[in-house]
């Protein structure tokens, strides 16, 4: 049996109220109705999918992560950088241009969880953003295959 997709990611949200307003602000998440599982929970639709906040005592990971899909990476990035979001602790800076013109961009919510904004296509960027942009291929050699690789599965973000 094969799965069919991805349904939902959890994470630990301490301070429920501040991860949830993390979540729309930055990438237009949308409270959704949520079971009483006898704690604090809340579920947030993300496009097709589901983020789950959960008030338990639990640190974040320091590398496990999940991606999210954004349209304007320009206004993430710049929302991300005024609320002190960036992540530049795990991998050394915080904004990649990745084989296959995609862009990512580690943040920090405010439960402390890593969380990637993907995008796809670099000439879609403002001057602005593309300044701090480093390409992976400066960190890291890249072989053939590594430069086969893509963060989108299917048709253009």
């Amino acid at each position: 049996m094969a799965a069919v997709g991805l349904n939902h990611v959890s994470v630990c949200a301490p301070d429920l109220e501040a991860s949830i307003g993390f979540y729309e602000d930055l990438f237009g998440a949308e409270r959704l109705p949520t079971p009483n599982f006898g704690y604090p929970v809340q579920w947030l639709r993300v496009g097709a999918q589901q983020v789950h906040l959960f008030d338990r005592p639990e640190p974040a990971r320091q590398y496990a992560h999940f991606g999210l899909t954004v349209e304007d990476m320009d206004a993430v990035y710049r929302r991300a950088r005024e609320v002190g979001a960036l992540d530049f602790g795990n991998f050394g800076h915080c904004l990649f241009e990745l084989p296959n013109d995609c862009v990512q961009l580690y943040l920090r919510d405010p439960g402390g969880n890593l969380v990637e904004a993907d995008a796809q296509g670099v000439d879609r960027l403002s001057e602005e953003v593309r300044a701090d942009l480093q390409p992976l291929t400066d960190h890291c050699p890249q072989s053939e295959e590594n430069l086969r690789a893509t963060l989108f599965l299917g048709a253009r973000a």
